[in-house]
């Protein structure tokens, strides 16, 4: 049955995939405008239905939670070998103030994470 969650968001992948490329087109630009969103609110608006109607059983859902969960980090890998790739391409400039956002962003995660473990402990008491 995870198997129908999973044909579920292929499907639902595919026709936003067509409609970003669709509304690239009508726009004038050779480039997917807003299919993975247009995917992603498909999904939520098949599933709130498939949920009203009955017919969304566990096992169903389990499809869609294992690709929710491999989604994010695919993305990420893929954007930060695009941009990496970019970035060296662009010259020395760019490739550094890339590393400079990377290690900020280290450093504020870190960051937030101390600060934030510190107020939950406080909001519990």
């Amino acid at each position: 049955m995870s198997i129908y969650g999973t044909g579920l968001l292929a499907g639902c992948l595919l026709i936003g995939v067509g409609l970003g490329n669709g509304l690239g087109r009508m726009l004038g630009v050779q480039a997917d405008i807003g299919g993975v969103g247009f995917a992603m609110l498909l999904l939520l608006v098949i599933s709130g239905w498939l949920q009203r109607k009955g017919w969304w059983k566990p096992p169903t859902e389990a499809g869609i939670h294992f690709w929710g969960s491999m989604y994010i980090p695919i993305v990420v890998a893929m954007a930060a070998s695009q941009n990496v790739a970019a970035a060296w391409s662009g010259g020395m400039v760019a490739f550094l103030a890339g590393s400079l956002a990377v290690l900020l962003g280290f450093v504020s995660v870190a960051w937030l994470g101390r600060y934030g473990r510190g107020s939950s402990v406080a909001e519990e008491r």
